[in-house]
């Protein structure tokens, strides 16, 4: 079906965002991978299909669930009084540590309100990765790339569960269970302690299970022998919690080297342990000072082979929106303003015909 003449670029179900999608600027580099999840969602949220949820359960076991695209955002997707605010900084979260403030991805805002509902990180993903791409479909995952500020984030949506006097001293005492260690610089310092870390940051999770909040969004966009598949688009969506299932090494550690992943709960357990004890952490010097060897640049990535046990289900392997309805999201001739230098852009513009 061909757009009308005068219909204006845009992306399905964002009535009111700080971007503006007639001007091919909102179209380019990395701006397109958070606003077309964004849309998906709320396309979902339309047609009533629910993104798969990512949590745990009160035994601190990773669980699949669904989520509502109102329950996702606080506000249903498609409400007049919803606005999509993006790399925006989220003000739930910027009590809780100090320095540069960090902008996330997409904040969703009650326009009737000017409440700031969610603060989200958009993480899209390509199916199959490098590390998959040669096995059978079902076994079909991605890498997801998780980088400091979503540590950070992570870090202050659990203080956030710890509010009084008395909840931050539950937290001091299950962060107490790890001896005092000296030089937290140092791996050898550390490593003797890590498994008593990891320990202490699973305690926590387990402790507010029934209070963990959605944080990640990741869409995972499809191939097959370089086109896109027909079953092309799908959203899973990761909790707080579930994130730290990235990272728990369940005791496979090495003895002379902290890994990114250990690193990662490392920084989260100084930066709970320094909001106790001052009431904010000072979020960079945590990740500068504590890098064992590693680069800041990405707090940890998880190849496919290794993401497929925490995402395996139907719907990564067949996931529910087609690629015949990629022209129901990206509306008014979009597809012509984007730039493509990303993978998914540059797959859309070299396939005209999905807006025949």
């Amino acid at each position: 079906m061909r757009m009308k003449e005068n219909a204006k670029p845009g992306l399905f179900g964002q009535k009111h965002s700080s971007r503006d999608y007639t001007k091919e600027a909102n179209w380019g580099k990395n701006i397109f991978n958070s606003s077309f999840p964004a849309s998906l969602v709320a396309y979902m949220s339309d047609k009533g299909i629910e993104p798969v949820y990512l949590c745990v359960d009160e035994g601190n076991n990773l669980a699949h669930k669904y989520i509502s695209g109102a329950d996702l955002y606080g506000i249903d997707p498609l409400s007049e009084d919803a606005f999509y605010n993006f790399e925006s900084g989220f003000s739930a979260f910027e009590k809780y540590y100090t320095g540069n403030r960090e902008k996330i991805d997409l904040v969703m805002v009650n326009r009737a309100t000017n409440e700031n509902l969610i603060g989200l990180e958009v993480k899209l993903t390509a199916l199959p990765d490098n590390t998959t791409k040669k096995l059978s479909e079902e076994k079909f995952s991605c890498e997801i790339v998780v980088r400091p500020p979503t540590i950070c984030f992570l870090a202050c949506s659990i203080c956030e569960q710890f509010q009084s006097d008395a909840d931050k001293n539950t937290l001091r005492r299950i962060l107490n269970t790890v001896p005092k260690i000296n030089h937290w610089g140092e791996a050898g310092e550390v490593l003797p302690h890590y498994m008593k870390i990891e320990s202490a940051v699973a305690s926590v999770a387990k402790l507010i299970s029934n209070k963990q909040s959605p944080l990640v969004v990741q869409p995972v966009w499809k191939m097959i022998n370089g086109k896109l598949s027909e079953d092309c688009l799908d959203v899973f969506v990761w909790s707080n919690l579930a994130i730290l299932h990235m990272c728990y090494t369940g005791g496979d550690i090495s003895a002379s080297e902290i890994s990114r992943f250990q690193r990662s709960l490392v920084w989260i357990y100084l930066m709970l342990k320094d909001y106790v004890d001052y009431d904010s952490f000072d979020y960079i010097r945590i990740v500068k000072d504590h890098s064992y060897g590693n680069a800041n640049d990405k707090a940890f990535a998880i190849p496919g082979k290794a993401s497929w046990r925490l995402l395996n289900s139907p719907e990564l392997t067949h996931p529910r929106i087609g690629k015949n309805e990629i022209k129901n999201i990206i509306l008014g001739g979009g597809q012509n303003l984007l730039s493509p230098e990303r993978r998914f852009d540059a797959v859309i513009v070299n396939s005209p015909d999905l807006f025949d």
